[in-house]
């Protein structure tokens, strides 16, 4: 997962950013929003810590198993919540993602993150494609659309009196939240 320094503390930053605005989503007063936000917390702040450049912090070896099993129990539960939404489907996918690479690391020989074949080839190639797609249809939802006659004014309150959703209920910063980890997933599987 580790490329050069640089690049690497670019991805941890973003990553740790992101898992932290999921922190705060899990404010929300949206049950299925607080759900889908613990999630992406976990994968925000994994990542980062997959992300960390191997020149600062080489992880022991029992990391790479624990790593595995987090992400593993995510997503047993991404697929148990499933049924109630398709978007979990794309936290078992993520989660899978951090298995694959979390294993691949730990097969490595001497964990030299991302320096050698993760010897799974057709399984990188697969979640590549995953999450290229992700990204690209992430990025066309987060076009903006012309505003609708009678929406929100200038003060926040639209029409009917109801107040506008709080900062953490938007749907337009979450998904821009899950761009940038799907953009962060894609490094990582490249430097695999």
């Amino acid at each position: 997962m580790h490329g050069p320094a640089s690049s690497g503390w670019l991805l941890v930053a973003l990553c740790a950013a992101t898992g932290a605005y999921c922190l705060l989503r899990m404010r929300s007063s949206v049950e299925e929003q607080r759900r889908a936000a613990g999630g992406e917390a976990l994968m925000g702040f994994g990542m980062a810590a997959m992300a960390v450049p191997a020149a600062v912090f080489t992880p022991p070896q029992w990391a790479w198993p624990v790593y595995a099993v987090v992400f593993g129990a995510a997503g047993l539960r991404a697929l148990w919540t499933a049924r109630a939404g398709r978007h979990h489907l794309h936290h078992l996918v993520g989660a899978a993602a951090m298995v694959h690479m979390a294993v691949a690391m730990a097969g490595s020989p001497a964990h030299a993150h991302g320096h050698g074949s993760s010897g799974v080839p057709a399984l990188t190639g697969l979640l590549l494609l995953y999450f290229t797609g992700y990204v690209l249809l992430t990025g066309v939802r987060l076009i903006p659309v012309a505003a609708v006659a009678g929406g929100v004014p200038a003060g926040g309150v639209p029409a009917g009196g109801v107040p506008a959703a709080g900062w953490g209920d938007r749907p337009e910063l979450a998904r821009a939240c899950r761009l940038s980890m799907g953009i962060a997933m894609l490094a990582m599987l490249l430097t695999m």
